[in-house]
């Protein structure tokens, strides 16, 4: 069974992703932001670790056969797909202040859903159903999001989406996965972008794929997952 939807720009979403499942997202138009946070449901305190992610497999980009890792040394997914082949987890989220002064402030009460939402209140919203709040924010992925380093340690937004990519994450674990689609922190533009992000849930449960175990490092990750499945009873049924 799958279930597909559209997120428009400036939103945010969340939802419970079951071991085994898969969850692809979609640059519908080209130029979408999708910054995603994920913790585990059963234990909230357990949440998404970007420095683990990339130092464990020697990486400063996210693609096709790489693991996104808990503060536990569990993998929440593995990247099944990537079409875009570059997604970044340095950036983290643009803020109210930030919006305001690229965009200009503007709110829900005067502009309904062309207001110019931030990524870092939007994160906020959802966490909120959840019983969390700012101290359990952390490092976010950005997906469809192209970032390079200079020499002297500068960062540059060099791509921003491309229009029919995608990305599919094969979850090794229950997972709670925190979604909103405001603008990058890097975006240079100068009106607010208004590119949405489809969404596709698919309930066929699979194993993370082999491009996802190539890593020893992975594999150890992976063994961490069954080993917390068998003695704290998070089954994912």
């Amino acid at each position: 069974m799958t279930y597909q939807t559209t997120l428009p720009a400036g939103s945010h979403w969340s939802l419970i992703m079951r071991r085994g499942t898969a969850l692809t997202l979609t640059d519908i138009n080209g130029g979408v932001n999708a910054a995603a946070l994920f913790y585990n449901p059963e234990n909230l305190l357990e949440r998404y670790n970007a420095p683990d992610t990339l130092k464990c497999q020697h990486t400063f980009r996210l693609t096709a056969g790489h693991c996104l890792y808990s503060d536990m040394g569990r993998i929440f997914c593995g990247i099944e797909q990537d079409s875009f082949g570059w997604h970044e987890t340095v950036c983290g989220s643009s803020n109210a202040a930030q919006i305001a002064e690229q965009f200009g402030a503007l709110d829900y009460q005067h502009a309904r859903n062309e207001r110019h939402q931030n990524g870092y209140d939007s994160f906020l919203v959802e966490l909120a159903k959840y019983g969390l709040g700012k101290r359990d924010m952390a490092a976010n992925v950005n997906f469809f999001a192209k970032v390079t380093a200079s020499a002297e340690g500068d960062l540059k937004l060099e791509q921003q989406g491309l229009a029919g990519t995608s990305v599919t994450l094969r979850f090794a674990m229950d997972t709670l996965v925190v979604l909103h689609t405001c603008p990058h922190p890097l975006k240079t533009a100068a009106a607010y972008p208004r590119q949405a992000l489809g969404i596709q849930l698919d309930s066929t449960r699979r194993p993370l794929p082999e491009i996802c175990l190539q890593r020893e490092e992975n594999c150890r990750g992976l063994h961490n997952n069954e080993l917390y499945i068998l003695t704290e009873g998070a089954c994912g049924c």
